[in-house]
């Protein structure tokens, strides 16, 4: 079944550091919350022997197609954020390593019909699992002015996001808005015409966040890796927007998505939870940026449990 999966799908960001990162022992047992393209789980079970398990999620349908028929990978389709639950469910209650890729597969960007992209026309959907019922035409059609500004601001740092919404707003009272270039026209007189792509790229981006609830899914995640991991086990997630970024520093720094230091009751000393492994993220370098443009924003962070 692996031949379904191509690099056409997605092409792993920053591949080997990843899994150099990993420190990957033939008998443990690791997580890839972020299946997509199966491309960081086939080169994990390279390094498994066959005592090694693997147990991988995905909510999206399609990544279930590219699942290798391998007996040391368990495939579950669902939301990383019920990683313990789940777990729970195969008997796993520690694991040795977390690996965690947080950015929209290349083939979700590429299938026109899942309105992810702003290079092709089709209904404003985003989401990531095709059975939940909020999508991106709920959110411009249903949601109030307050609301809106807020995602956009908060989710795309779009600086002028108080006009796009009162254009939209404007024009969802005349006819409900359905589709990526019907959106793309209403919002024409406030994108900036020389910057265009950089622009939409934004408001899409807090729209497909808000639609998939992707930072509250990261937070309940992250909330759950230090204990799921064994003391030396490796925590390695790449993030793609400072959001993202901020909650997994502040979790490898502090044991706490907040950032908010712990103090020993006795001695006053910080606790720490979580070795940092990499003082700055680790960035792609420009052969790997010219080879998959969407690399360009990633950032890779690795922190070892104490």
């Amino acid at each position: 079944m692996m031949e379904t999966m191509s690099n056409h799908y997605h092409i792993p960001v920053l591949l080997q550091a990843c899994i150099d990162h990993l420190n990957i022992k033939p008998d443990g047992v690791y997580v890839d919350i972020t299946f997509g393209g199966g491309g960081h789980s086939k080169e994990i079970l390279k390094h498994l022997g066959p005592q090694g398990k693997l147990y991988a999620f995905d909510q999206d349908a399609d990544a279930a197609r590219n699942v290798p028929d391998d007996m040391r990978l368990t495939f579950i389709p669902q939301n990383f954020r019920f990683i313990k639950n789940y777990l729970r469910l195969y008997g796993v209650t520690r694991v040795d390593g977390i690996l965690g890729d947080l950015g929209v597969s290349s083939h979700q960007f590429d299938k026109a019909e899942r309105g992810f992209s702003t290079r092709f026309d089709a209904d404003l959907d985003m989401r990531m699992n095709q059975q939940s019922p909020l999508t991106a035409k709920k959110v411009l059609n249903t949601y109030d002015e307050k609301k809106l500004i807020a995602i956009l601001k908060e989710y795309g740092e779009v600086d002028n996001a108080y006009r796009l919404v009162k254009l939209v707003t404007e024009a969802r009272i005349e006819k409900q808005i359905e589709t990526i270039s019907e959106f793309k026209e209403i919002i024409k007189p406030c994108t900036p015409r020389y910057e265009e792509s950089r622009y939409l790229a934004k408001v899409f981006q807090a729209l497909r966040i808000e639609v998939n609830g992707e930072m509250e899914v990261l937070k309940e995640c992250l909330s759950q890796c230090e204990d799921l991991l064994n003391p030396g086990g490796r925590l390695v997630i790449m993030s793609y927007h400072s959001l993202e970024d901020r909650l997994v520093k502040n979790l490898m720094k502090t044991g706490n998505i907040e950032g908010k230091e712990e103090k020993d009751f006795v001695y006053g000393n910080v606790k720490k939870h979580f070795k940092i492994i990499t003082g700055k993220p680790i960035v792609p370098a420009e052969e790997e940026i010219a080879l998959n443009s969407r690399a360009r924003s990633a950032k890779l962070r690795v922190a070892e449990k104490i």
